[in-house]
This record gives C-alpha cells, structure tokens and sequence, in this order.
C-alpha cells in the first residue's frame, strides 16, 4: 500500500522501491535498459509468462544464459509469440524449443501484438511489464521504448484479468513443434526472400557509386587534411579491427591525389584485399598492382606489396627513395622488424601513414617515433560498436570442464584438454548457443598447435568439417581456410578452423559468426583481436555468437577490461562494470556469464595484483613513447591509460611511492635528486591525504592560494556552489585546515594559515611552492583529484556520493573528526554528532564468532544491523542511535562485499533507526546480549548495487 501511494499518488510517502510502479526505458546517458530489468526479474522468479508479438533470435539470445539457469532450477515458464506479418524467426522457435523448462507456443490468427512480461514472486505477489518492447535485442537494449512496471498481488483484480487473458490466448495459440516449424519456416523463408528482393529492386532503381565515408572517417580525413596544412608529413591511425581502416587510407589518397602509392602489408591475401578496396574508391582512376613473390608488377601508379618481398635489398632497389608520394604501412605495430626499418629507411615519400589497432607494444618498441608522434585518429572497439560500425555480438562466459570438481588451469596437462569428455562439452556448448539465422562458421582459439590440431580432428570425427591452421600453414592454406569458412558450397564449406593465434589481425573473415576461445586470456588485447575477426558486418549476419571457455586462470579479470574497453585497470570499476553488465555494452550486443564463471572473474579481480611495479613502469614508458615526453597523471585520464592513482599506491620494496613524482622518479634518473627529501615527503603527504579525489574543498582551496596571497572561505565556497552544487560549513573549513596541515594524520606540516575566515600559504609552505618542478607535480596532483572527484560524482549527500568507496580514514575526514581515528573506529563510532556504520557483507568463514554478526539487506530500503557484543538497550551508545531521530545524529552506512575487496566500503547512503530489540549471540561457548537495529535506506538502493552486495558467490 506505501508502495501505491508513493508511486502513484503521493512520491515524498515512505514505501519499497522494489514494489513502486517504474518506467522503463533503454537510455545510453543514464545505463538503463529494458532487458536488465527483465534479467532482474526472472533470476528473481518462482515461474514466467512472456507474450510478444515479434521474438528474434538475437532477442532470445540476451535471455538465453539466465533461461539456462531457470532451467537447471527447474524454474517454469509459458512464452506465447506470434505469427503476425511473419516476422518471428524460427531460429528463435526453435532457441526457445531447446529448454526443458519452457512451454512455447505461437498465435497464428489475427493481428496478435500483444507485449508483456509477468513474473510470480514469493509471498503471492507478480511484477508485470506491459507496454512496447518484444523479445529482440533492439527492444530490449537500444530502441526507443516504453514499459509499465507494476506489482500486484494474487488477490487483487488487476493478476487475475492478466492471468486469464494469457491462458485464453495461450490456450487458443498453436503448439511450436518441429512439425510446426517445418509448415513456418518456407514461409519465413519467403517472406525474408522477398523482403531481400525489394531492397535489391530499390538498389537497382540507382546507379552504382563509389563508397563514401562515414561519419567517423570523416573526422580523421579532416585531422589528416589538418596535420598536412601544418606541415606534418607523417601520421598514425589506430583504428579497431574491422571499422574500415584500409578504406579510410583510400579516401585519404583520393583527397591528396598521389601519384603514386604503396601500400605495404605482410601477408598477400591482405595485399590483394587492399587492392579491391582502392580500386572500389578510385573507380579506375589509377592502374593497380601487386609486388610480391612471383607476381612484381612495378609500372601501376599504386603498388600493394608484402613485407617479405619488398623488405629485401634486391627489390627495395628497383624503387627510388622518392619513387611513391604516399606510403601506407598496414598493421604498424610491427614496424619495430628489421624489415619494416629498411622501408621506412628507404623511401622519402610525401606522406607516410601507418595503420594498426593497437599501437601498444610490449617490447620496449616505440613505433610512434616513425610517425612524429602524430596521431591522427583513434577508433577503438568500443566507439565502433556505439556508431554500428561493426556487427553486435553476443558474449557467453562458459565455465570449462569441471572434473571431479576442479577447473581446468593454466598448467592443465595436455591430454586433460583433448580429453572426449572436454571435446564433447565444447561442442554440446556450441551447439547450444549456437549463431545466427544462418549455418555455423566457426573460428577456434586455442592455446597450442597441438590442441588445435588435436581439436580439429575430434570434430572432423562427430561429423563437422574442420581445419587447424598453424604459423607454418601457406598462404594458400589459410586462404582455402578462409574461404571455406566464407562458403555456401557443400563440398568446400568449413564448419570450423582451429587456431592458435595466427588470426589475431589483418584477416578478412566477414561471415565468421560464432568465435570459441579455449586458452587462458594472457592480454586484454589479444582478447580484442580475437573477438574482432568475428565483427566484420555481412549480408544475412545479425550478429556474432562468442563462447569463451573460463577456467580457474589467474587472469580472468582481463576480461572485463577487453569486453567494455575499460583499460584503467582499477578493481573498483571492473567490479561496477561486471555488475553492469550488458547495459554498459553499446549497441544491442549483451554478455552474459554463468554463475561459476562469473564468481571466477570477481575472484581473480580480488586477487590480482594491478598494481605491479613492472606493469606500471612499462604503462609509464608507453605513453611516453606516445607523447614523445614524460607523461602527467592527467595524460592517463587523457588517453584512457591506467588510474593515476596506481601510481601512487604501489609499492617497490615493500614501500609505498605515495606520490606520481617519486613513482616517475623511479624511472626518470634526473628527477630523482631534482626535489629535496622534505619536499618529496610532502608532496606525497599532500597526494595521499588530500589529492585522491575524495573531498574536494582542501583541492579548490590549495590551487587558489597557489594564485592569491589570502582566499576567503567565502570565495571558495562561491566556487563551489557554482562547480559542484554545494558549499562547505565551517566545520569544514577547520578540518581543512587541519587536512592540510596534516595536524588530522598526526604528522604537522606547516602549509596554510587560517584565521576562521581566511586561508593563506603559510611562508614556509610558499617558498617550497616557488620550486617550479613541485610546483607543477603538485598542480597535476591537483588537478587529477579533480578529475577523480567528477568522475566519481553520483548522488551527493553532505560530503558523501552514493556508491563510491571510502576509507576509514576518509570519513573520519569528511565528517570534520578532529583526527583520523581508523584504529579505533572498527565497526561503528558514535562521535562528534555521526555514527558511521562499517559492514562487511559476506563474512569470512573463520571469523570469530564475537564478530560474526547478522547484518543485511531485508530489501533495497531496509537494513538490519546488529551491535558489538555485550551491548544492551541501555547501553550509552545504543541509546544514542535508537535517539538519532530527534538528536539529528547522523548515521551513514558503509559496506564492502568481502575482506578481498580490500579496505575501502561504498557508501550506501544514510540510514534512520526504525526499531532496536535486545538479542543475544553465541561467543566461545556462552551467550552474550547484543543489539538489533532494524534501519530505513534513506536513499533505496540501487538494483545493480544491491544485486551485486547481495550475490553470495558459489561455494569452492
């Protein structure tokens, strides 16, 4: 009843944001899709009702994962689609027809449109959504659509009129059968036949032109046209595989009219591709022609050659050092090969463009030095996916073969992994999910040649036409492989082609529509390579089916970072990105885990250790080599690199760098004597205590007095209003200055002078500041916490954003504590009007039992909490939270999942005390009393947040 009232009537009244009536929506801005709430609500379901108009197989795909897992519960549900204008594709039929648990059924008369979703819950209650959105993937994640959400009860009117409309149109509806699909499917077939018909007829009614640009080639053209204006004659294109980087190259050379052109890559197939791909664009305005191997044509104006022919002395030779206006290199990040350092010797060209998906290197090769460092445009996969550049996929995280309950590992012996029983459960898998509407065209990664081969031949065995390719395989091999995989003919069709990692890049492969990697993911941009020889779009294909084998491997957190594109290497964002799922994916492409995958990831994100010296130093020198100088903090945010903060908090010998400076110093020999020992030491105070990005008013404040002699209070409470929508207290202010003072953390510098309403440098503090190399890495300190503190911001409540992390020593700060009472805050402290509440959700098994208490979650807006031990209603701290509601003390609630999150909890926002009730526990054999508090969420949680807090991960 609150629930009604607050949705429907009254939006201030009290009442559970699980049972209040919502609008839902697909929004990019905000991360909302209809299908998360779908997903929300069948893992939560005791049975289902689906009725839709219109069911896709890529719909049925968001789905499939958690419908495998209603099954394994034995969790039931009835789907009802329909047949009308023909639309509902039978590979969904027969998608839906494979699970045991569901009952499926079409309506083939009459213009049956009808969309909802009805869940059964515990406790006699049902969710409906009724409104726009049909079982496909564009109604689920992208299009504009509106649905109703309401809760009702089994006793009121409105389930029972639902209930029976769906058994009356249920019951009418034909059973969906093999003997139903064989009548359906000539018909689909007819109508999508004629349907491809009209649009060849449209196509037809218009001459044939030469390809034109989209939108973002456009924008690079312009940076390239720029670049050359300016004087630059070299430039580098990163561009994410399959987003059309060797047409761009070809509309550039039609805007700069060369000559003459070479274009350099190192295999022929690619070369010969290039080839069509110019001649498309130029439209025979230029003679082409290839320069490898046997076939040296040297007169066309443009020459598409291979690195292993031109490479060579004799044939370099042939051409002048300014024979060719405009060099393109293809896939530069291999230009560090000898090879490829003699052509760049050699030729003098007008302009040279070098082309690759990942620039990155790991062997200490600076390939941006061939380019001048110019970068001329980036398109990474996750910016192609979000303008439709490439075809959606949907992403499945299998959990490998378990044998007697042990995954399969890194060092998992040979004949483990050949073994019949692992064969059979990666093809049952496949089989499973299956791909698109048209037959399988497979490619397979594994993590040996012996593997590949051994795998190959096991499918070859159960009936499907496999090939393993290796780095000894002919360029005439591979390309017979790739066109069987291309094939529609019975004779030459491929079903799959095992490899290692020789497709990793430059493979044209359009029609692949199902990609399985089988090895252990060793770098988040192989992963991208991998997934990317099957994103190519192609006529019939709606998109690619990825099944990825997750066994119990050491990095399995990398895979979250090449899914959603998230190279900043922080635990807390990974954790936010695997809980957002599909919803933080462009596009209509999904991933999905099942649960002991998933519980894999989040563990190996735990215990990875992401902030290692050597990977941070070699991250270092990267984006050096990029910027052709050192790089700031802020040039990590700038380039999408890893967390600055990283930086600081790592560790060499066992020590803490504590600041950006003394982390570069590290690395940079000059820098290490450049500072005095007190000022390093108090440039990595001000970087740990004040810069990370957790209150923001002691930052303000600092860069302004590094501007102006004295700053009033006033002034950069102005600033604040008009930046971030609040101001700071006095209180504040007085814990400003003992932050920056370091008086809080008990280890007094002298840097700032403050009378009550006034800041000033103190004049030891200002003569530190006037060294210009502090002075400019405390400013970058300065202003990456800024940075931090907007990225972060979510819903701010006085000092406080919902679903961030704090530590201890944090609130102690921003609740204006005189000092950082960490050691002695534990589980709770009521002090100086607060009392912040520290949970830790999921507690360790070997706990002690004085410390095992029952704290959770009753629903998203209550909480219930239990007191230290040996505390009782009349205990002084227990009356003081059972009277916060008319005392004003403010009581705030932080929560970590487990211990292996590490120190820091998320602020779940403030909690107001609704009823205390003496209890007791067990502690080493007796019984002591301890406190109940059942709490209001001032703020309800939010679903993601809660879903995530709440899982409890499978037992090992």
């Amino acid at each position: 009843m609150a629930s009604l009232t607050r949705g429907f009537v009254d939006l201030t009244a009290p009442g559970s944001s699980q049972l209040a009536p919502k609008l839902l929506v697909n929004d990019k801005v905000r991360a909302v899709t209809v299908l998360s709430t779908v997903l929300q609500h069948l893992q939560e379901c005791d049975s289902f009702w689906l009725t839709v108009a219109f069911a896709t197989k890529s719909g049925v795909m968001t789905l499939l994962s958690t419908l495998l897992e209603l099954e394994q519960r034995q969790v039931r549900g009835q789907v009802l689609v329909s047949q009308y204008l023909n639309f509902t594709q039978p590979a969904a039929l027969r998608a839906l027809l494979q699970l045991s648990n569901i009952t499926l059924r079409i309506a083939t008369k009459g213009n049956f449109h009808a969309k909802g979703y009805l869940f059964q819950k515990p406790a006699g209650l049902y969710d409906l959504l009724i409104g726009s959105s049909n079982l496909t993937a564009g109604a689920l994640k992208v299009n504009k659509e509106w649905n109703l959400q309401v809760s009702a009860s089994e006793h009121g009117e409105l389930l029972p009129l639902v209930r029976a409309e769906f058994e009356t149109e249920f019951a009418r509806a034909q059973v969906v059968d093999e003997a139903f699909l064989a009548h359906y499917e000539p018909i689909y077939q007819a109508r999508t036949l004629a349907s491809r018909q009209q649009a060849l007829q449209q196509q037809q009614l218009f001459p044939t032109v030469a390809p034109e640009p989209n939108a973002m080639q456009r924008e690079a053209l312009a940076n390239l046209q720029s670049l050359r204006a300016a004087g630059e004659r070299k430039a580098l294109l990163i561009s994410a595989t399959g987003t059309g980087k060797t047409y761009l190259s070809a509309f550039d050379a039609l805007q700069l009219a060369p000559r003459r052109l070479l274009f350099v890559v190192h295999r022929l197939t690619i070369a010969q591709a290039a080839l069509t791909t110019f001649e498309r664009v130029f439209q025979g305005t230029r003679t082409m022609g290839l320069y490898s191997g046997n076939q040296l044509e040297t007169t066309p104006d443009f020459l598409f050659c291979t690195i292993q022919t031109l490479s060579l002395a004799h044939h370099l030779q042939h051409f002048s050092p300014t024979e060719f206006d405009y060099l393109v290199i293809d896939e530069t990040h291999r230009s560090g090969a000898s090879g490829y350092q003699r052509i760049l010797a050699h030729f003098q060209p007008r302009f040279l463009l070098g082309m690759t998906a990942t620039p990155e290197r790991t062997d200490g090769h600076d390939i941006y030095q061939h380019f001048d460092h110019n970068i001329a445009y980036e398109i990474r996969l996750q910016r192609a996916l979000e303008e439709e550049m490439l075809c959606p996929f949907h992403y499945f995280g299998i959990t490998d073969l378990m044998v007697d309950g042990q995954l399969v590992t890194e060092t998992a012996d040979f004949s483990f992994l050949v073994a019949e029983q692992r064969v059979s459960h990666i093809l049952a898998q496949a089989q499973l999910y299956g791909c698109d509407e048209g037959r399988v065209r497979g490619l397979v990664f594994c993590r040996s040649i012996a593997e590949s081969k051994a795998l190959a031949d096991a499918f070859n065995a159960r009936g499907l036409r496999s090939v393993a390719l290796t780095g000894e395989s002919s360029d005439a091999q591979r390309q017979q492989a790739i066109d069987g995989l291309e094939s529609d003919e019975p004779g030459t069709a491929l079903d799959y082609v095992f490899t290692v990692d020789i497709f990793n890049e430059g493979i044209d492969i359009p029609r692949v529509n199902q990609v399985i990697m089988l090895r252990p993911t060793q770098s988040a941009i192989v992963f991208v390579q991998q997934l990317g020889r099957g994103l190519r779009k192609a006529p019939g294909k709606h998109y690619l089916t990825v099944l990825d084998f997750i066994g119990n491997y050491q990095n399995n957190y990398l895979v979250p970072i090449a899914l959603f594109g998230d190279t900043s290497y922080n635990k807390d964002t990974l954790r936010k990105l695997l809980a957002g799922g599909s919803s933080l994916l462009p596009g209509t492409s999904t991933v999905n885990f099942d649960r002991i995958a998933l519980d894999r990831i989040y563990a190996s994100i735990d215990g990875a250790r992401l902030n290692l010296y050597r990977d941070l130093a070699q991250e270092y020198r990267l984006l050096k080599f990029k910027l052709a100088r050192a790089p700031w903090m802020m040039d990590f945010l700038a380039h999408s690199g890893r967390d600055p903060w990283l930086f600081v908090t790592t560790k060499r010998n066992n020590k803490p760098f504590g600041s950006y400076f003394n982390f570069a110093a590290s690395i940079e020999p000059e820098l290490a004597a450049a500072l005095t020992p007190p000022q390093t030491k108090l440039l990595a105070l001000i970087c740990t205590y004040i810069a990370n990005g957790k209150r923001i008013e002691e930052v303000e404040l600092l860069e302004l007095l590094l501007e102006h002699a004295v700053v009033s209070t006033a002034q950069v409470n102005k600033l604040l209003l008009a930046t971030y929508g609040h101001q700071a207290s006095a209180a504040t202010w007085a814990s400003c200055a003992r932050n920056l003072n370091f008086d809080f953390v008990r280890d007094p510098q002298p840097v700032v002078i403050f009378d009550g309403g006034e800041f000033a440098l103190h004049p030891a503090f200002a003569l530190t500041v006037a060294t210009p190399l502090f002075r400019a890495y405390l400013l970058d300190a300065l202003h990456y916490a800024r940075a931090r503190y907007k990225a972060n911001a979510s819903a701010f409540v006085e000092g406080f954003f919902l679903y961030q992390k704090y530590s201890r020593r944090d609130v102690c700060r921003i609740l204006n504590w005189e000092l950082d009472e960490t050691a002695t805050v534990n589980g709770y402290k009521v002090k100086d009007g607060s009392c912040p509440l520290f949970v830790t959700y999921h507690k360790a098994d070997d706990i002690a039992q004085s410390t095992n208490y029952e704290d959770g979650f009753l629903n998203n807006s209550e909480f219930q909490w239990m007191s230290r031990s040996r505390r009782k209603l009349e205990s002084a701290e227990i009356q003081a939270i059972q009277q916060a509601p008319v005392t004003g003390l403010r009581m705030l609630l932080f929560i970590k999942k487990s211990d292996t999150e590490g120190l820091d909890f998320y602020y779940m926002g403030d909690v107001t005390p609704l009823d205390l009730t003496q209890s007791s526990m067990p502690v080493n054999g007796a019984t002591v009393p301890v406190v109940k508090v059942h709490f209001k969420m001032n703020h309800p949680v939010e679903e993601t947040m809660y879903r995530y807090l709440t899982t409890e991960s499978l037992p090992d």
